[in-house]
């Protein structure tokens, strides 16, 4: 097993304190919006076999099949499946969806014939891989996922008492939901910059004014603060406002429109970095292609909530179980369980036929491998183990588990 020594991206939208807390670190200052733990080559994590740090991501390219496994190997090609991240949301991120692997696959290729470089800022695809994800709230998660039911997202428009909104809330309501919310998403997004800009503006004040009484207005009153004139804002209304208790996870998978709001939490998923962004940001939006992408269906947010896994009883699992919870997400990149160690409790075994990224998010973990080496970890601090090696895991804390799903 590998301590792993991870990068902290700056984004604009991160926390200055959440992740210095967790981790008992002094703030810097800036934002610090999310630690990255994995083999993506964007912030690759670094590890140290005794001849000084190197990348995660070159480590696995040198001996694919010893790190991974050959299941991994054969199911996923020669990289680490999986990216984990802890995200510290201050304010909102952009309004995105992610494409899935097929739609990934050709949109790369297209853009590599069409030499657009791959940091370019007009650059759509980043990679040829979906991104399917999940978060689990550490904190309270505040979050906007897939679309409300049409009449609901009229009758908020038409809450908002803007007279520009009136034709969106009377399109919402005349024709089938999915050909609904498609047209009125198209003309928001192609609507004249300024007389866009112009309805935003009044309905963030609209928002603001209502939000005491009416809190399902608070979030987009927020919005329309945060990103004055944006045409994201109005697009947001069309979708189901969810915050996550800590411990309650989100998946969200291709073509569902979502943006994070506020709070700490885990989040796992595909090795990507695949967004196509509908609004809430300066950055490039391609809007033709983010209508292609887009599923225009109604999806509630389906809140996910741990499940224990079958196993022997441990100390410390009421009920049975092994004491590992699992957030059960419909995908073969990546699984994420969590466990809640006490003290006294015996070592829990981590089953070694995958990969896994082992994550501390409270009190104090101790990693024990089967050659007698330790490794302890606190908050914010993460371990990598290839396939094949035998670790359990003892003390009293919290211990996010990232590997393959079975």
């Amino acid at each position: 097993m590998d301590r792993l020594d991870n990068t902290v991206r700056t984004y604009a939208w991160g926390s200055a304190t959440a992740l210095p807390e967790l981790m008992g670190t002094e703030p810097t200052g800036g934002p610090q919006a999310e630690l990255w733990m994995g083999a993506h080559p964007g912030a690759p994590s670094r590890i140290d076999r005794g001849a000084g740090p190197v990348s995660l991501a070159d480590v696995i390219a040198d001996d694919p099949v010893g790190e991974l496994g050959r299941a991994t190997v054969d199911a996923f090609g020669p990289q680490l499946p999986f990216l984990l991240k802890i995200l510290a949301a201050e304010t909102p991120l952009s309004l995105q969806v992610h494409p899935d692997l097929a739609q990934a696959k050709a949109g790369f290729a297209d853009e590599e014939v069409r030499g657009i470089p791959v940091d370019a800022p007009h650059r759509t695809y980043k990679d040829a891989n979906h991104k399917p994800e999940l978060i689990c709230a550490l904190t309270p998660f505040d979050g906007l996922c897939g679309f409300r039911p049409a009449a609901e997202a009229a009758d908020l428009l038409d809450g908002l008492g803007v007279d520009q909104l009136k034709p969106y809330a009377d399109l919402l309501r005349a024709k089938p939901e999915g050909d609904a919310l498609r047209e009125v998403l198209t003309a928001v997004l192609t609507a004249e910059r300024g007389a866009m800009a112009e309805t935003v503006t009044l309905a963030g004040g609209a928002a603001r004014r209502l939000a005491d009484e009416t809190p399902a207005y608070a979030p987009y009153a927020e919005l329309a603060t945060h990103y004055p004139g944006d045409p994201g804002v109005i697009a947001a209304l069309l979708l189901n406002h969810v915050v996550l208790a800590p411990g309650e996870a989100l998946y969200l998978g291709a073509g569902v429109p979502h943006a994070y709001l506020n709070g700490l939490g885990v989040e796992i998923m595909a090795n990507s970095d695949n967004v196509l962004r509908c609004g809430l940001t300066p950055k490039h939006v391609d809007v033709a292609e983010l209508l292609r992408i887009v599923r225009f269906e109604v999806t509630p947010p389906g809140v996910l909530r741990p499940v224990p896994t079958a196993g022997a009883p441990t100390a410390g699992a009421p009920g049975g179980g092994t004491g590992e919870d699992v957030f059960a997400a419909p995908i073969g990149e990546f699984r994420l369980s969590r466990l809640r160690l006490t003290p006294g409790s015996a070592a829990h075994p981590l089953p070694e036929s995958t990969p896994q990224i082992l994550l501390c998010t409270a009190g104090r973990v101790r990693l024990r491998g089967a050659d007698g080496s330790e490794l302890a970890l606190e908050p914010g601090r993460s371990a990598y183990v290839r396939a094949g090696e035998r670790v359990g895991a003892t003390g009293e804390g919290t211990l996010f588990r990232a590997t393959t799903a079975p």
